[in-house]
């Protein structure tokens, strides 16, 4: 099942299979990430399978991807990826990211590559087009934006405010995922002052903790700074609609703008009680 997406894992430095037995692969990597492991797929799993295979489920997310690619092309951006795979996959509801995400995830960093994963159910198959939509949002920046392993939170920041307020842009402040949602706004001001604090923090292992929080940082054991879930991520939602609002900059073309003329713009939300 993993085969198609190796350009992807490559990128990652996923290997496919292990080097050696119980060595890492792509197995390993994708129980971490919250996807279902073939290995526990029972009878009791044949509802979840018979949602996931409904028709009307794929025809629904294709729409939505092909929606959020074309919005670009209307706008005269021309993208440099022309052919795009995506897949959607069962869940792990026992996994810890899984259940802080409120059963559904995606991935769509690596251009021509976009994947969800969720526990098949009415709220998450309802949640999960948009969802697609704020992955190809990634998708399409990363297309003009290069990806390095020393990227900056500042970056992560405005990349994944600029997804979510595309996905907002296209099926309604409605469907904000739970990575936005939870967090408690009394909270906020104490937020943005440790995340400002933070910006130029660089590495996966150093900005966990700002984008996702102390307990998802401290399930992969790096350092906590203080942090709810996924306060990063409520944060550079309301950065880039502080942006949107302010330069009236179209959310299509702010999302191929390096991050830092985003955050040039904007000095002044660090210091306001915007949320």
């Amino acid at each position: 099942m993993m085969m198609p997406f190796k350009g992807k894992w490559d990128c990652y430095h996923i290997p496919l299979k292990a080097q050696y037995e119980g060595g890492y692969d792509i197995i390993m990597a994708n129980k971490m990430m919250g996807l279902l492991p073939p290995d526990i797929i029972d009878k009791g799993w044949e509802k979840a399978i018979d949602m996931l295979s409904d028709n009307s489920l794929w025809n629904d997310c294709e729409k939505a991807i092909e929606t959020a690619l074309s919005r670009f092309e209307k706008k005269g951006i021309e993208l440099p990826e022309k052919e795009y795979l995506y897949s959607i996959l069962l869940a792990n509801p026992d996994n810890a990211y899984t259940i802080m995400n409120e059963g559904y995830c995606g991935d769509g960093g690596i251009p021509g590559y976009i994947m969800a994963w969720l526990v098949p159910g009415e709220e998450t198959i309802r949640c999960l087009p948009a969802a697609l939509v704020h992955e190809t949002n990634h998708n399409v920046r990363y297309q003009f934006v290069k990806w390095t392993n020393d990227i900056t939170l500042g970056e992560i920041l405005v990349s994944e405010g600029l997804a979510e307020n595309y996905a907002t842009t296209v099926f309604g402040e409605e469907f904000l995922g739970p990575w936005v949602t939870k967090t408690d706004k009394e909270l906020f001001p104490l937020i943005k002052e440790i995340i400002y604090k933070g910006m130029d923090a660089t590495g996966l292992d150093n900005i966990t903790a700002y984008l996702y929080g102390d307990e998802m940082a401290e399930m992969q054991h790096y350092p906590k700074v203080g942090l709810p879930y996924c306060a990063g991520y409520a944060t550079g939602y309301y950065l880039i609609r502080y942006y949107l609002e302010k330069t009236g900059t179209a959310i299509e073309d702010a999302t191929i703008l390096p991050a830092e003329d985003i955050l040039g713009a904007v000095e002044e939300f660090w210091s306001t009680d915007t949320f």
